[in-house]
């Protein structure tokens, strides 16, 4: 994973991402098969449904169509009866299921990208000691992250973050409870521990 991309979305910021109703977004959910995570309190869907959403939200505003026109134009739909002789095609190898449709050029240039980044070996390993890096930057710059980013940057659950108390002690740095950020979560001051 890329450090810009995006892992997990939290569904609670969907309304707002789409301008739509709480109860309009689970409904595209549902159409679109999708089933968010919980991690503690919170449910998140992962960057491949924000990408189906994303597409189903542009085709709506584009076309003025419906979820159920989306799903058949992109062949998505799950067929109750086989046709033919009983069996079903494989599913493609790089899990370009969009990129099957004729006429969606996004889908069909996607798998094109994921077809080289697999011919080529995929993206090289991150460094495991990026990290590093950025607790740095934020310690200089007096950056605030929330309990979901500690979790995500050590690999914990934010549950785990917060049940450290008020402040901790990790990979040569402290962490302090510093108030809240915008969506409600702890906000944590990263300072470099003095030797």
């Amino acid at each position: 994973m890329n450090p810009g991309e995006i892992d997990r979305y939290p569904v609670s910021q969907l309304p707002q991402r789409y301008n739509l109703a709480r109860s309009a977004v689970y409904k595209r959910m549902e159409q679109l098969g999708i089933t968010a995570e919980r991690v503690g309190q919170r449910s998140y869907i992962n960057a491949q449904q924000m990408q189906l959403l994303d597409e189903l939200h542009q085709f709506i505003n584009a076309h003025g169509g419906s979820a159920a026109e989306f799903i058949e134009a992109r062949g998505l739909r799950q067929r109750s009866k086989p046709k033919g002789n009983g069996h079903s095609p494989p599913p493609p190898a790089n899990g370009a299921a969009l990129a099957s449709t004729p006429g969606d050029l996004g889908g069909f240039i996607s798998a094109i990208v994921a077809e080289v980044f697999n011919r080529l070996g995929g993206l090289p390993e991150p460094d495991p000691l990026s990290y590093f890096d950025r607790l740095e930057a934020a310690a200089q710059n007096g950056w605030l992250y929330s309990t979901s980013e500690l979790a995500e940057l050590f690999d914990l659950s934010p549950r785990d973050i917060e049940q450290m108390g008020d402040s901790f002690f990790e990979a040569g740095f402290i962490f302090s409870r510093s108030g809240y950020r915008k969506n409600g979560e702890i906000a944590w001051r990263v300072r470099k521990r003095s030797r």
